[in-house]
């Protein structure tokens, strides 16, 4: 008797394989090649590639699935450009309601105060967020929502005590003043979902309870259904809904840290049996974390770089007896390149989210979007990470390019160890999958037609454009 399996797709290729099939049992990898006499629903690959399901090992879920409700300021480089899409939108919120954008560029109009912001809109209150995610900007009424002193450090104010409206890194405060409603994770799932993201890290330094609890809710209701992994802050919750990921370490360089201060949370983080994960874009940061890290007793398996804006040349040795992995960006490349090649100095270019010294000194490398500050599609970076080039064509860092296979090993579960060979498939494993249909130059694009979860499809909307984005052929 015939073998029955809960799915079995045919007609797909593989890495080692250009026509096969593979069946799915009980949220695993059964069958590699079953023959046509085996049972079950099928699923027509149309010669398509199927692939390991891809993981974004950085991002942050709520601000994503916030900024997808808000006012997307990127690419808006003028003081018009920027005042007629806040005056647009406006329009279609209630009188009170709040103003919300992301994404602005200081190439529009300069460093925002709330003075500057009421010039725009004055009749509501608004909170604009810089394209770094590190600044919120309110305006007059936003100010008048916040209530009175005392104020943290982040909130700056003028000599006279008065808040200027600029409000650095004080999330959990502000939303503790003007309260806020979780936005809901359902359409950034499906997106992800859209690009064949199976697996999720949500990188929040504040994720505590609250943050867990929103997010545990979202994977429980199926809302967000890729695996995920949260990390956070010392008293992240345990959940069978994730898994608890490193103890994130935030630090600034304008408000810098005693380095005994970041050895205490790692020492408390080795009693809580969890990694570390140092959030490090300057070379300063790098240094700090590598002194907190030996001062603590030294790094462990697991332990992360994220990011890695930065890094000279001369500390890649470090970051290699050390054993860190660096979980970088890639789509940095494409996306802020041409401002980093017009503001950054030319000798310190080639620092700039390394991949191949990385690699080629046996650094272990992962790679997420740091979405909102991104887009989410992984294959974005992915290009990047090939290619080198930014959004006007220009390359910067051609020696750090890597191969299409060692690009789509950055978006693995395990990320990429050395030189990779052709994603693999093997029977056993989670069957967290992605149909791609690949073509065969590097800038054409790349569709996805299905992807699986534990063995559950979701396919496109057929109601809706396929989605396209860019990549090279990774077969």
């Amino acid at each position: 008797m015939s073998d029955r399996f809960d799915l079995i797709v045919r007609n797909i290729r593989l890495a080692d394989s250009p026509h096969t099939s593979l069946a799915i049992r009980d949220g695993r990898v059964a069958e590699i090649g079953c023959d046509r006499s085996a049972l079950g629903p099928e699923l027509d690959g149309q010669r398509a590639t199927m692939l390991p399901g891809l993981v974004d090992h950085h991002l942050h879920l709520l601000a994503t699935a916030a900024q997808m409700q808000s006012v997307d300021l990127s690419g808006s480089l003028t003081y018009e450009a920027v005042r007629d899409k806040l005056h647009r939108a406006v329009r279609g919120l209630d009188a009170g309601t709040w103003l919300r954008a992301t994404g602005y560029d200081e190439r529009a109009a300069g460093l925002l105060d709330a003075a500057a912001i009421d010039q725009w809109v004055c009749d509501r209150p608004v909170r604009i967020q810089d394209r770094t995610g590190a600044l919120w900007v309110l305006n007059g009424a936003g100010l008048a929502r916040i209530g009175d002193a005392p104020y943290p450090q982040g909130v700056e104010t003028s000599p006279d005590g008065v808040p200027t409206g600029r409000i650095w890194r004080c999330d959990d405060w502000l939303r503790s003043r003007i309260g806020s409603t979780p936005p809901s994770l359902a359409r950034l799932g499906m997106s992800l979902l859209r690009y064949g993201i199976t697996g999720v890290t949500d990188a929040g330094a504040d994720n505590g309870p609250p943050q867990a609890g929103i997010l545990a809710a979202a994977v429980r209701s199926g809302a967000l259904p890729q695996r995920l992994t949260v990390m956070g802050r010392e008293d992240l919750p345990a959940s069978t809904a994730y898994k608890i990921g490193a103890l994130k370490l935030l630090y600034d360089e304008t408000d810098w840290p005693d380095t005994h201060i970041v050895a205490a949370r790692i020492v408390e983080a080795r009693r809580q049996g969890r990694n570390v994960a140092a959030h490090c874009t300057t070379a300063a940061e790098l240094v700090l974390y590598l002194a907190a890290l030996e001062e603590s007793g030294g790094a462990r398996t697991g332990d992360r770089i994220e990011h890695g804006s930065m890094i000279p040349h001369s500390m890649i040795p470090d970051i290699a007896r050390a054993g860190l992995t660096v979980v970088t960006q890639p789509g940095f490349v494409h996306d802020r390149g041409d401002r980093y090649l017009a503001q950054i100095p030319a000798h310190e270019i080639d620092d700039l989210y390394r991949l191949s010294s990385l690699r080629d000194a046996g650094v272990a490398l992962a790679a997420g979007s740091d979405a909102p500050y991104a887009s989410v599609s992984p294959w974005i970076g992915i290009a990047a990470a090939q290619n080198r080039l930014t959004r006007h064509g220009a390359r910067l860092g051609a020696a750090e390019a890597i191969s299409a296979r060692e690009a789509l090993a950055l978006y693995s579960p395990g990320g990429l160890k050395g030189v990779a060979a052709a994603p693999r498939i093997s029977v056993g494993q989670n069957a967290d999958l992605c149909l791609v249909a690949l073509n065969d130059s590097p800038q054409t694009e790349t569709i996805v037609r299905a992807t699986i979860i534990g063995g559950n499809v979701f396919e496109p909307n057929p109601d809706a454009a396929e989605l396209t984005c860019k990549t090279s052929d990774i077969q």
